[in-house]
Formats: C-alpha cells, sequence, structure tokens
C-alpha cells in the first residue's frame, strides 16, 4: 500500500549522523512515494551503502549488501532534465530503465553525464558530510550502514 500522502523530507540516520532529503515529489512522483513507503515501514533500517566511489557517488539500500537485491516491486522510470550534481539523489537500476527498485545513490560529486537516464527523487539539504564520511570501495571493507530512514 502506497502512503496517501508523501512526506516533503526523509531523515537518513547513518552512523556519523542525519542526513535530511528533501523528496522531489514534483519530479518523480511514483519513487518518492515508493521510497517513502520502504522507509517508514523500517525496509532501509541496517542495510549498507555497497559501492562508494570517492568523487561520485554512494549507492545503498540492497537487502543483499551486494547490489542484486530489491524490495521485490520494479518501478516505471521517471526520468527528469534534473541534473545530477552533489547531493543530488537517484534511483539504481539495472540495464532495464523500468528496473529500479529499492537501491539509490547520492551523487558526492557532480555526476551530469548520468542525466535523463536515472530518476533523481531528492536532494540533500543537510548533513552531507555524513554521506562523504561513508566507508568507500566497491564494496568497502566495512561498509556504512542506514541506521534508520523516516520522514522528517
Amino acid at each position: 500500500m502506497v502512503a496517501q500522502h508523501t512526506p516533503d523530507t526523509l531523515i537518513l540516520t547513518l552512523e556519523s549522523g542525519p542526513v535530511t532529503i528533501k523528496l522531489r515529489s514534483d519530479l518523480a512522483p511514483g519513487h518518492t512515494a515508493r521510497i517513502a513507503q520502504l522507509a517508514e515501514e523500517g525496509f532501509y533500517d541496517g542495510l549498507t551503502f555497497h559501492r562508494v566511489i570517492d568523487g561520485f557517488m554512494a549507492q545503498g539500500g540492497c537487502p543483499r549488501g551486494s547490489g542484486t537485491g530489491g524490495s521485490g516491486q520494479n518501478l516505471k522510470a521517471e526520468f527528469s532534465k534534473a541534473p545530477h550534481t552533489r547531493g543530488v539523489c537517484s534511483m539504481a537500476r539495472a540495464q532495464n530503465p523500468d528496473s529500479g527498485d529499492s537501491q539509490f545513490f547520492i551523487c558526492l560529486d557532480d555526476a551530469t553525464f548520468l542525466d535523463g537516464q536515472y530518476t533523481v527523487w531528492g536532494e540533500v539539504t543537510s548533513g552531507m558530510e555524513h554521506v562523504d564520511a561513508l566507508p568507500k570501495g566497491e564494496p568497502p571493507r566495512k561498509p556504512g550502514k542506514i541506521v534508520s530512514f523516516r520522514a522528517g
């Protein structure tokens, strides 16, 4: 069941502190509703950032911790002209544009070469230093964990 009202913000609590994410329902109403629903259900709690590439992005949201899992519900792509700049939250996917599920990434730096190919669903408004502090690697030796992810 999709949440009746998608919140305006989510708080992604990492081991080093909170990250406030403004949801972009104007760009991706289906994605923001689904992410908010999964967050409220506690789906993301305890999951790791399994792929963190310095100067590029931090990817998490895989229940297997390997980049091969999801919640079991693919989402139809909601591509937009919104640029993939530092702090932008976007949906990870396989080759099929409509294969986004629960995995997402946060841009650590500008990655505008991704524009129009991935669904932008939010932007970090505070706490980006905590995203920057995530252990790097593919996967990191000791991946950073999501403590909780809830409406803000």
